[in-house]
């Protein structure tokens, strides 16, 4: 999942593995049986057949790709290369219809990060270069800052920047609620010349990220909490002045998206399902995401199984199921958004929904279904049309299944983005990322009150060892469930 910017183990001890998971709590209030349709043969044959057993060894795969090409899978990398042929060779074997898409991205190598403030008694701020920043001249910016509106959405709109007042200086802004990327636009469109972001809590510097050099359009980095306010109060009583240096290096890469889908069923009513292969280049990437990578595939070959790619009546699915694992999720959903930006105006029609599956087995999990109806309230609005119904069928069939859920927004962290944006219905679960686990939370679903949902998100200790097998099993089911319902049956979503 994308930030807001070992040993193999055997299969018999998978088995002792999820003996010791904690057992599922109490059951949430069930959604109305008339939300979803009815469970077909499909379906439950599916659920019955998809197990964590059967999925771990993609796991594995992965975990054994990621130790072979130093210790991780991201875009650009062997490991992702290897990751991606693994899964492409696969399902060829099973009969799906298969094709890379290769696409550009860039590698940053950053030279020089530098926060100077100037004075009697000039200091240097630790700084961290946002990836893809624009690199200041030789010698640095040296210029006065100004101070962007600290409000609920902190340096996000333009009348957070006083007219004239930026005008060569440089943008100080603190860190909250909209992007990166919308934060040096509007500081930009102010007559800013750089932007530093101090972070809004912790002792690090705000590390920061732009999807690619394109988006770098003034030089940009991040400096702590302490320092930001530091520098807030000091400017608030006079001018401050500081030297920011950025000098950082672009390299382009390619990389490429996997894509299968079934011989048969309408071309124009497609279920696409989607999982992010590539990990950051601190670790292997095992939950996040070799989980909903595994998962898929793990699906995937079952569906093959029940004669979705053979031929004879009864045999192929009423709807085309197009699996798609995405490379460069890490760097900003460019894998996904790259395979959207080709798609026509009528391919996308012809999508009648996408399900993402991004971190499905978090060690210390809880388990989110994406809000597509809007009613916890809270974030971003309601999904597209359909959206509501795709939820309802995941929450129902976790009801009927005793396992307690709850919703989680559609915040833009994952593959759905570019689906939504595009008026394509989506949802999907996922079991938490770096998030801190209420003691609410600790009750429903067992596990460990306080401590982050993955204690290991975007580390080196993402590895098989990071796996909750208890979560994994419950949302494979939910894949198998979605797939083999909507592969035969878009009636609830109008189709």
């Amino acid at each position: 999942m994308r930030a807001i910017r070992h040993r193999r183990r055997s299969i018999p001890a998978l088995a002792a593995l999820a003996a010791a998971a904690v057992a599922a709590p109490v059951l949430l209030a069930a959604t109305p049986a008339a939300a979803h349709p009815r469970e077909g043969r499909l379906a439950r044959e599916l659920v019955e057949e998809v197990t964590a057993r059967g999925a771990y060894r993609h796991l594995a795969k992965f975990q054994q790709i990621a130790d072979a090409n130093g210790g991780n899978r991201a875009a650009g990398t062997p490991g992702h290369a290897a990751s991606a042929a693994y899964v492409h060779d696969t399902l060829k074997k099973a009969g799906y219809q298969v094709s890379y898409q290769d696409f550009d991205i860039y590698d940053a190598h950053t030279k020089t990060e530098k926060t100077t403030v100037l004075g009697a008694e000039s200091r240097e701020l630790a700084t961290a270069a946002f990836t893809f920043t624009k690199s200041t001249p030789a010698g640095g910016l040296t210029a006065a800052l100004a101070l962007a509106r600290v409000d609920e959405s902190p340096g996000c709109d333009a009348d957070d920047y006083a007219a004239g007042a930026f005008t060569g200086k440089i943008a100080l802004v603190k860190r909250g609620t909209c992007t990166f990327v919308e934060k040096q636009r509007a500081a930009a469109a102010a007559g800013a010349i750089g932007v530093i972001v101090y972070n809004h809590s912790g002792t690090t510097p705000v590390r920061g990220s732009f999807s690619s050099p394109a988006e770098g359009i003034i030089p940009s980095a991040g400096i702590t909490l302490a320092d930001g306010e530091a520098l807030s109060a000091a400017a608030a009583k006079g001018e401050v002045s500081v030297r920011l240096e950025l000098d950082q290096e672009h390299v382009k890469k390619t990389t490429r998206n996997v894509i299968a889908e079934t011989r048969g069923g309408r071309a124009d009513r497609v279920v696409t399902v989607g999982s992010h292969l590539d990990s950051v280049p601190e670790g292997p990437g095992i939950n996040d995401n070799g989980s909903g990578s595994a998962g898929l595939l793990e699906v995937a070959l079952e569906l093959a199984d029940e004669g979705a790619n053979k031929k004879g009546k009864g045999k192929q699915t009423a709807n085309k199921v197009r699996f798609a694992w995405w490379s460069a999720e890490e760097l900003g959903l460019l894998g996904s958004e790259h395979y959207v930006a080709q798609l026509s105006e009528r391919q996308k029609k012809d999508i009648a929904l996408y399900l993402n599956f991004d971190m499905i087995a978090s060690p210390n999990p809880a388990q989110f279904v994406y809000d597509g109806d809007d009613s916890d309230k809270t974030g971003e609005g309601a999904g597209p049309a359909g959206s509501a119904q795709i939820e309802a069928l995941i929450n129902g069939f976790l009801d009927k299944k005793a396992k307690p859920h709850e919703g989680s927004d559609f915040d833009g962290r994952s593959d759905y983005g570019p689906f939504i944006a595009n008026g394509i219905p989506a949802g999907g679960t996922f079991t938490g990322a770096e998030g801190i686990k209420t003691p609410e939370q600790a009750e429903r679903y067992g596990g460990t009150a306080g401590a982050p949902y993955d204690p290991n998100y975007h580390g080196a200790g993402d590895t098989l060892k990071n796996i909750d097998l208890k979560a994994f099993d419950t949302n494979l089911d939910v894949i198998a469930h979605a797939v083999g319902t909507y592969a035969q049956d878009l009636s609830s979503l109008g189709k």
